[in-house]
């Protein structure tokens, strides 16, 4: 077999805690918090004098996670605007399956989260909605209906 799984995806961040507050608020769970750096992270990240942050957060039933890494050095380069639309190419959003999108919506505007758009239901199946949080990331947000 040539994959196991889907281990985790990387977002690199300005406000490590500011964003560990919106993903633990959609319900993930902090798994560690530490800093990485020398010849090892520098060979496996092509860069070299990194000196960075990270978290692993992941999702309660343990399957998924996200990892956050805040740059001390080389600092971070932007590439693409805050606010970029659905379209702009790249990686645009993480999907989260939950309870209730409207109380997930509610408890993340907390933190400075707004709806790209807004809820919409798909068929008899689904409640839907993108929200952009803290540094521009956008998360979906899936409530299964039924």
């Amino acid at each position: 077999m040539a994959i196991q799984r889907m281990d985790n995806t990387l977002i690199v961040v300005e406000d490590l805690d500011a964003v560990i507050a919106f993903f633990v608020e959609i319900g993930m769970e902090l798994e560690g918090k530490g800093s990485a750096e020398g010849r090892w992270v520098e060979r496996v990240i092509g860069i070299d004098g990194v000196r960075q942050d990270v978290a692993m957060l992941r999702t309660p039933d343990g399957h998924g996670r996200v990892e956050l890494a805040r740059f001390h050095a080389p600092a971070a380069i932007r590439s693409e605007p805050v606010d970029a639309p659905a379209n702009t190419l790249g990686i645009r959003r993480i999907m989260f399956a939950v309870d209730d999108v409207e109380d997930v919506v509610a408890r993340l505007r907390a933190h400075g989260a707004e709806l790209v758009g807004e809820v919409a239901q798909y068929e008899d199946l689904y409640r839907l909605c993108y929200v952009r949080g803290p540094e521009g990331i956008v998360v979906g947000l899936a409530e299964k209906l039924g």
